[in-house]
């Protein structure tokens, strides 16, 4: 019986242990009273990409890093024989399909990137690289 009591005891001990820790993790996120509210700023972030062209291969590539989660599906584009994009910062993954389409019916990467560009009704907001297959860049 009184092991019965002991067990339920710490068990109880236990569970009220990790609501006080919780309970003190939802208070972090609010600020004391009189603490400072004034905005903070924004800690420095770092997404760049590459894209790449082996000539000795013919082989493409392109690669992101970002501090968002999940960005390879929608950042890097790339076709054997065709080129590589690279679209980042506000994403408009049209640039990567069109710019794809656009080198694999023959434009240079930068004929594809200006064309992308000038029917884009906010084009100050990308960030993209292209290189096609004879190894000319557009950024």
């Amino acid at each position: 019986m009184k092991t019965n009591y002991l067990s339920r005891l710490r068990h109880s001990s236990q569970r009220l242990i990790i609501q006080l820790v919780f309970l003190a993790g939802l208070l972090s996120f609010f600020p004391a009273e009189g603490a400072d509210r004034s905005p903070k700023p924004l800690r420095p972030v770092s997404t760049y990409s590459i894209v790449a062209l082996d000539k000795e291969t013919g082989q493409l590539g392109v690669a992101v890093q970002s501090h968002w989660f999940s960005v390879g599906y929608i950042v890097p584009w790339a076709e054997a024989g065709v080129g590589a994009v690279a679209t980042q910062s506000f994403v408009d993954p049209g640039y990567g399909a069109l710019g794809l389409e656009m080198m694999r019916a023959g434009k240079s990467a930068e004929q594809a990137l200006n064309g992308l560009l000038k029917s884009d009704r906010t084009p100050e907001v990308r960030q993209v690289a292209m290189v096609d297959a004879s190894g000319l860049v557009a950024v």
